[in-house]
């Protein structure tokens, strides 16, 4: 469908075809024109689809055609849950409002300083992008006014919410018009998001472009298995090196990210890290480079990548697993942008079997294992093993992952190393697998309670409890 068919305010159309905007996605499309005849929306799409125009052509329409609010009212609210993907967001205005001159936008998010924030403040201001945090600060010095808001939007309203921003957006709200019009942008519309809409919007129109069975069909998603971590960066390392276009890994934590960017680096990749204990003007250099391809590899964490938009981007590698499957979707969607192809790998140990399952549930289908000649993984799962999660108890199931924990080896036959992982103090009647000195770890004895005898022959004691020790 072409924009010119949407009903936008031809002062927009000039913008969007020297942009390159032809023709509208599948989320502008039906979104578009809902929120030109002022409907409320809640709507569902992947990333990459081209959601920020879908909810900023409606908002920029409707400043285009009531002009300014004047004095220092703020007509259009944008919230995020980054400063990444607030200031994304703040250059999609800008962009898609180059034939309004007199448009004024203004960014406000954590980590920048106060002077330029309270500077654009203290002017006219139609488009407000925010993170919610620094826009409570703001709010409580009384030096914005939300009583003009005609538009709402709430972007990845799903990750605002895991990060605990629940009450700010409340508190924001609040301050906004019961007129305004909301848009609400998420992964999942269900849950708190849900709760969230009835209590801000009215009788939404609901828009599910795609379901999360749906997505990134233009992603071909793969997974490598790895014995160890040494073994994962072999496997990335050759990964990196037969990739052509850029990459972002992402590990589980800030220093995991700055000590892979670091190995990478001293491997003669062109990388850099990205995570939040990094102040915003280090950040804002970071995403510059990758955007004019001085960094080819980006070492990332979760929310730091959140709302990165680099379509250079052929490669999402999954170095650590994601605390939440739903991240998974998010990872992978930083690759096959604007409709472009992508890949996506994912390197586990065999004892994160359990999570590769949980991310398989939540997309829907399963993530092919693969191999690479020469990188083949020396271990594998015991024949049989559940693939799922283990049940019973928290610390209460195999604590041993395999043959290779703990000085045994693969040398030890099926039979040693199943009985080496079961014996977490319990023996399972083969013995458990000797230390590297040849001394036993357990003994049929531990059935009973009874420990094993020291290697000179004393017998062991237990030791007694904590609170009788002296």
């Amino acid at each position: 469908m072409s924009f010119d068919t949407l009903g936008l305010a031809p002062v927009l159309l000039p913008a969007l075809r020297k942009a390159g905007f032809a023709q509208a996605t599948p989320v502008q499309a039906a979104a578009i024109p809902q929120a030109l005849a002022g409907r409320d929306l809640m709507v569902s799409s992947q990333t990459g689809s081209g959601k920020t125009a879908a909810f900023m052509l409606p908002a920029l329409h409707r400043i285009a055609a009531h002009g300014g609010a004047g004095g220092r009212g703020v007509q259009a609210l944008v919230l995020a849950p980054t400063r990444e993907l607030a200031m994304q967001v703040h250059d999609a205005a800008r962009m898609l409002a180059a034939g309004m001159p007199h448009l004024r936008t203004a960014t406000v998010v954590g980590g920048m300083p106060y002077g330029a924030q309270l500077r654009a403040l203290s002017r006219r201001v139609d488009v407000l992008v925010a993170t919610p945090g620094r826009l409570i600060d703001h709010l409580r010095s009384k030096r914005v006014d939300l009583s003009t808001v005609h538009t709402l939007v709430l972007d990845e309203a799903d990750r605002m919410l895991d990060m605990g921003f629940i009450e700010d957006i409340e508190t924001i709200v609040a301050r906004t018009p019961a007129t305004r019009q909301t848009l609400l942008f998420s992964a999942t519309l269900d849950g708190t998001v849900a709760r969230l809409a009835r209590n801000m919007m009215r009788e939404p129109e609901r828009i599910e472009i795609a379901g999360r069975r749906d997505r990134h069909e233009n992603i071909s998603q793969s997974l490598l298995y790895a014995d160890d971590t040494a073994h994962k960066h072999r496997l990335l390392d050759h990964l990196l090196r037969e990739a052509e276009g850029q990459a972002i890994v992402f590990t589980a934590t800030k220093r995991g990210a700055d000590e892979l960017a670091g190995r990478l680096i001293a491997q003669g990749f062109p990388a850099a890290s990205l995570h939040g204990d990094m102040n915003q003007r280090q950040r804002t250099r970071t995403l510059a480079q990758m955007q004019r391809g001085q960094v080819r590899v980006l070492v990332a964490t979760d929310v730091a990548a959140r709302g990165i938009d680099v379509q250079g981007i052929s490669h999402a590698v999954n170095f650590d697993l994601p605390l939440q499957a739903e991240d998974y979707v998010h990872r992978i969607g930083r690759t096959g942008r604007a409709g472009r192809d992508g890949r996506a790998i994912t390197l586990a140990v065999h004892a994160e079997r359990h999570k590769v399952r949980r991310i398989e549930q939540y997309i829907g289908r399963p993530i092919q294992a693969e191999t690479i000649a020469g990188l083949e993984p020396q271990r594998a799962p015991r024949p049989g093993a559940r693939t799922g999660p283990a049940r019973g108890k928290p610390g209460a199931g195999k604590r041993f992952g395999g043959p290779h924990r703990a000085g045994a080896s693969a040398a030890q036959g099926p039979r040693q190393a199943r009985a080496f992982r079961d014996g977490n103090g319990h023996d399972r009647g083969a013995g458990a697998a000797p230390r590297a000195d040849g001394v036993h770890r357990f003994d049929a004895g531990a059935r009973t309670g009874k420990r094993a005898p020291r290697p000179d022959g004393t017998p062991r004691r237990f030791a007694k409890p904590t609170a009788q020790r002296g």
